[in-house]
């Protein structure tokens, strides 16, 4: 016996004797266990609803289909479908398109009369009568479900129809029947298009509207979606519709915020706007639906099918856990938001530039103390991080992550020389021009805003950047790397009992939740500048991810030193009578030891003092005429002696008959002891060869010839150039800054080591007197003055000693 299914579908007795044996009794929901608590986690769905609203599939004049929105999204549903998930579609759309059928088949057989009745070939104005819905949806069905099939047939992908009332999901064998059909439909990697049959849909069930546990009414998609993800036991709910997500108000409301997540109960706490454009649903209809399936056990996404900007990859990014849209979760984090820290960061920051430069000082200074005081908590809590990552990470990431009583400090001297410096940062005067005889400007100094600063494995980064936004009067947020999490924990809790002393203690934020980088590179409203600190992977993923926030960074250290043919043997290779103990250097792996000691100098000092760091060398460039010197062979023997591994580039190699392995790429950041050397024919050559090949990071020439010397500095356009000199001096504490955030390759804004003056920027004051521009035309007998005035110097009590 065959027994119904749904409209065209059948099921055979053993997959419905299959789906009776799992159902018969089952209550209505069926737990998979618990949704998702973190969007890092719905990478994990296998089985995933995508439901499309009215507002998604249908064009803005309400009749026909957006087929390049429809193309977009049924491209990320295949590529889905193709990664082994199990993908569904609850679609809207029938009507839009029946009402483009219908219209069009009206206009036609009106135009047609009107031609056979009138003697004239003139038509008069034809008017379409109103369109019944449930005709619209009869018309369009077979043309919505012909044109998914046409373009998942483009991947391979094969689909089918189901089309389902409420009735269905309250007869026990419909229900059982269409559980059985999705099931084998999913096991033949068939995509199942569902749609409710609008064409003889009854009335949703009056006493049971989405308010119980064990049912839900089915009145338009939103409700078929949840009440199809628990019945089937899927793990992610995707509803796209017109709206970004859920907002805190009503999204047209000019201070409405986006709800990032959403947790049962806080329905209470928001309001609710006006219906979509079209379809039968509102924002209220959806979250009650969203919360239904979440208790169920689906996680639930809201986010907007319709942006351009995101169309394209708003399903795939969900399912790959990034910030889109509003995720449902019963898991409240232990702390704030991100979103919500970010704002606590901008309030702080304009409280903490407020202060006077004598407080902001004392701020850092008592920072700086704290670092030196509480020593032992901070090391202890270092010894547990680097305990957690000795297995994990490699010698120069274990070097960067580790604090030493030395280190540390440091770290407070260098605080001591930002808290001097930050008595000349915010509202500083540049200049002072008399414009008219009593209209008045100034250029001053101000703060950015809110700083993003983002960093690996190295926890002394953060007293640093944090006493550079207190003198620059910032707010800061802060992401370190899991790997210092202990010690960044109480390096911030240090770093807000300082700013406690003045009650800024929020105005430093560190972000502790499981927040993705690229998530955070979104808040272009909130976050004004990016400070990578890191890998060069690292500032290369930011500076992708960050499309609407400047970054402040350099991509690559790819950093050359040029021995000059005049170069003095002494500023190339010391051979010194006390060398130097090399194996009390941080200098790497010692392969041997040459028949000489090298004491240090800049090559040596350039590549074997931090390998990892961005300013060491990378390439060596030497001139053709030194190729058969002593001096050479010196070089050589000195990076053998100190294990360098060494790599020809191509014109060097034709010059050996035993060569060493020939690099890959001119334009390669070793961090580690590893080294191109390249031939030059002279100055000129190894100008355009950094210009090349270099990353504009820093670059040095080792000459006695002085004229070749400034030649070089001048035409080399880097953002550090130096001369017989260590590339290493490229930072900012050795430059006098106390610290720095960062080195910057750019080349507006700041360039260089950045410091206290590279995070301030400027602002125009204009003191007047009642003023109007029209005074200053022809007809206002005012003339411009344009006289400048003498910059007056800080007033006695905004100074401070230290």
């Amino acid at each position: 016996m065959t027994h119904f299914c749904l409209p065209g579908i059948h099921a055979t007795p053993c997959l419905q004797l299959q789906a009776l044996r799992c159902w018969s009794h089952a209550p209505h929901i069926h737990s998979q266990g618990k949704p998702f608590g973190h969007r890092g986690e719905l990478q994990q769905a296998k089985r995933i609803v995508v439901k499309l609203g009215s507002a998604v599939v249908t064009r803005g004049d309400e009749c026909g289909l957006a087929l390049g929105r429809l193309a977009s999204i049924i491209e990320q549903v295949a590529v889905l479908q193709n990664q082994g998930r199990e993908m569904m579609i609850v679609t809207s759309g029938a009507v839009a398109f029946g009402k483009q059928r219908l219209r069009h088949e009206i206009l036609l057989s009106q135009s047609v009369r009107q031609a056979l009745h009138s003697g004239q070939n003139k038509l008069k104005d034809m008017s379409v009568p109103v369109l019944e819905a449930r005709a619209c949806a009869a018309a369009g069905q077979s043309g919505l479900m012909a044109l998914y099939e046409a373009m998942f047939s483009q991947y391979s992908t094969c689909t089918a129809q189901i089309l389902v009332t409420n009735l269905d999901f309250y007869d026990e064998q419909k229900r059982h029947n269409l559980n059985s059909t999705l099931q084998e439909l999913l096991r033949m990697n068939i995509v199942p298009i569902i749609n409710t049959n609008d064409a003889v849909v009854p009335p949703p069930e009056p006493n049971i509207d989405l308010q119980g546990v064990n049912v839900i009414s089915i009145k338009d998609n939103d409700s078929l979606a949840a009440r199809l993800a628990v019945e089937m036991k899927a793990d992610l709910l995707i509803a796209l519709s017109d709206v970004e997500g859920l907002y805190d108000s009503p999204p047209g409301a000019g201070d409405a915020k986006l709800i990032d997540i959403f947790y049962p109960g806080d329905q209470q706490s928001i309001t609710f706007g006006t219906k979509s454009r079209v379809g039968i649903g509102g924002m209220e209809a959806k979250v009650k639906a969203a919360l239904w399936a979440l208790q169920g056990g689906t996680s639930v996404v809201i986010a907007n099918g319709t942006n351009p900007k995101v169309t394209g990859h708003v399903i795939t990014d969900i399912v790959e856990g990034k910030k889109v849209g509003t995720f449902f979760s019963e898991v409240k984090p232990a702390g704030p938001t991100v979103e919500h820290q970010t704002e606590v960061a901008r309030n702080g920051g304009r409280s903490l530039a407020s202060l006077l430069p004598a407080q902001r000082g004392e701020i850092i200074c008592l920072l700086a103390d704290l670092l030196t005081e509480k020593k032992d908590q901070i090391l202890a809590a270092n010894k547990m991080d680097m305990d957690q990552a000795v297995r994990r990470l490699s010698r120069p990431l274990l070097k960067r992550l580790s604090l030493s009583l030395a280190k540390l400090n440091s770290l407070a001297v260098g605080l001591r020389q930002i808290a001097v410096a930050s008595q000349r940062s915010v509202g500083r005067v540049l200049r002072h021009t008399r414009v008219a005889h009593d209209l008045e400007l100034e250029q001053i100094t101000v703060p950015i805003g809110v700083l993003l600063v983002i960093f690996e494995s190295r926890p002394d980064c953060l007293p640093q950047v944090s006493a550079l936004a207190i003198a620059s009067g910032n707010g800061l947020l802060l992401k370190g790397g899991k790997e210092a999490a202990n010690t960044n924990a109480i390096l911030h809790q240090l770093t807000q009992e300082a700013l406690s002393i003045h009650g800024v203690k929020d105005a430093v934020q560190l972000v502790s939740t499981r927040e993705e980088v690229e998530d955070l590179c979104r808040l272009d409203k909130m976050i004004d500048l990016i400070i990578p600190r890191g890998s060069s992977q690292l500032v290369r993923d930011i500076q992708r991810a960050a499309r609407s926030i400047p970054v402040l960074g350099h991509s690559e250290g790819i950093c050359h030193i040029y021995v000059d043919a005049q170069a003095s043997i002494d500023k190339v290779v010391k051979i010194g009578e006390n060398p130097v103990d090399i194996a009390s250097l941080e200098c790497g792996r010692l392969q041997g030891c040459g028949s000489e000691q090298y004491s240090v100098c800049p090559v040596r000092d350039s590549k074997c003092d931090y390998p990892a760091a961005c300013n060491a060398m990378e390439t060596l460039l030497v001139h053709k005429d030194l190729l058969r010197s002593p001096l050479f062979d010196q070089i050589v023997d000195m990076l053998r002696v100190e294990g360098v591994k060494v790599h020809a580039g191509p014109r060097f190699a034709s010059h050996l008959t035993f060569s060493p392995s020939e690099a890959k790429s001119l334009r390669t950041e070793y961090s580690d002891l590893e080294c191109c050397i390249e031939v030059v024919d002279g100055l000129q050559e190894a100008i355009d060869h950094i210009h090349k090949y270099g990353s504009s990071h820093t670059d040095v020439i080792i000459t006695e010839n002085e004229e070749t010397a400034e030649q070089f500095l001048k035409q080399v356009d880097s953002a550090c150039v130096f001369w017989n000199a260590s590339s290493r001096f490229a930072d900012g504490y050795r430059f006098g800054l106390g610290a720095e955030v960062g080195i910057s390759t750019a080349r507006i804004h700041a360039r260089g080591p950045v410091g206290l003056e590279g995070l301030l920027t400027t602002k125009w004051v204009l003191r007047g007197n009642g003023n109007a521009v029209a005074d200053f035309s022809e007809q206002g007998g005012m003339e411009y003055l344009h006289q400048s005035v003498p910059v007056e110097q800080p007033l006695p009590e905004q100074r401070t000693s230290n």
